[in-house]
């Protein structure tokens, strides 16, 4: 028998809307299509999940981060526990899973990568540094979004890149990738993953 497992889906990037599909918001771009996937209702602000963008259903519930990447960890830490505290079945509280959509750097465009289990490494990404710091020993999934990587390894090349807005096409590319991650998150929501 399997069971249906509540599911907290956070996305990683910058405030909406200076850095709106922008690489480095690529988590933010795909959960924006990613509701569309799993027909929850529009993004709304809530002050109870550390004022962060929030859409959530009877099945699935989706949060954008309304903080600066590298400072991620207390807004997740905060938007994790409001979301354990509205389960009323310690049943749900036990199987409520925290997922975690964010850019990555050194995969091709248009691809993703789910780890899972604690003790992952963050790979450099300051993003999840900062929710491992908040929140030290949890277990969540994370699922890097590829956006490719440009071509120097310097870092103020790095940073440039990251930080430029996404082509129409590249924003297409990022719908399609919400398709693969609704795949994964429905398999984990029926205990599948």
């Amino acid at each position: 028998m399997s069971i249906i497992r509540p599911l907290f889906i956070a996305s990683l990037g910058n405030p909406s809307p200076t850095y709106t599909n922008t690489l480095h918001s690529a988590g933010h771009t795909v959960l924006t299509h990613l509701r569309t996937w799993l027909h929850t209702p529009p993004f709304e602000k809530s002050r109870p999940y550390a004022s962060g963008l929030l859409s959530t259903s009877p099945d699935y519930t989706l949060w954008q981060s309304p903080s600066l990447m590298n400072l991620s960890g207390k807004p997740v830490s905060t938007a994790w526990r409001t979301f354990l505290a509205s389960l009323s079945a310690p049943e749900d509280k036990r199987a409520a899973r925290l997922v975690v959509v964010h850019d990555g750097l050194e995969l091709p465009i248009g691809k993703i990568k789910v780890r899972e289990g604690k003790g992952a490494s963050a790979k450099g990404h300051n993003g999840l540094k900062s929710v491992l710091v908040a929140m030290p020993g949890m277990e969540f999934t994370r699922i890097g979004v590829g956006i490719g990587r440009c071509a120097s390894r310097e870092s103020r090349d790095v940073a440039a890149y990251v930080m430029r807005k996404m082509t129409p096409a590249e924003v297409e590319i990022m719908a399609d990738v919400a398709g693969q991650v609704s795949e994964v998150v429905r398999e984990m929501r029926r205990g599948v993953r």
